[in-house]
């Protein structure tokens, strides 16, 4: 992945988060209020985090554990299909999580060891920033549905939230074709 599709990327995905929320779209809102205890999403979301994750288990190099990689598919297969029987609550947050951590990798690996553009920083803090917002709530998953509880409380706040995802992506957007 080139560092233009990786910035371009990141900012799109900021622009398509936080323009909802500054056009105050109602059903947007009821989306993100649902979203943290939706089986629907947990099904989608989830099963989409835990294939990935699976992917990668499965093409380890003998390096990196490659030579159990069998033992360590079927145990992560084992947790994903039994995380909806034993833990099904916010499976949606985790699956989410799961997808940011695994397509952080990617976006990073296109700006690694680059250091001939001081605009790169730009794109990096979002995406670091997403890491360590999935790492938090993928421990402490309730944290997403008392953020929206908190974010949808007064109009303001999604607005001025969306106001500053969406004027972020905005500026990525711009970066990413000035490389």
């Amino acid at each position: 992945m080139s560092l233009l599709v990786a910035t371009l990327i990141t900012g799109l995905l900021l622009i398509a988060l936080g323009a909802p929320l500054l056009l105050n779209h109602a059903g947007y809102a009821a989306m993100l209020k649902a979203f943290p205890r939706s089986r629907a999403a947990a099904y989608v979301f989830f099963s989409a985090g835990a294939a990935w994750f699976l992917y990668e288990i499965w093409h380890l190099s003998p390096a990196d554990f490659g030579d159990y990689r069998h033992w360590l598919f079927a145990g992560f297969l084992a947790v994903a299909v039994l995380s909806f029987k034993c833990v099904p609550d916010f499976l949606a947050v985790r699956g989410l999580c799961a997808i940011v951590l695994m397509g952080a990798m990617p976006l990073l690996m296109a700006g690694y060891m680059n250091f001939t553009h001081g605009r790169i920083v730009l794109y990096k803090i979002a995406i670091y920033l997403a890491i360590a917002a999935a790492i938090w709530l993928g421990a402490q998953p309730w944290r997403l549905r008392d953020f929206f509880a908190w974010l949808f409380a007064q109009p303001a706040r999604a607005r001025g939230v969306g106001g500053v995802l969406t004027g972020y992506g905005v500026l990525l957007a711009v970066v990413a074709f000035t490389y």
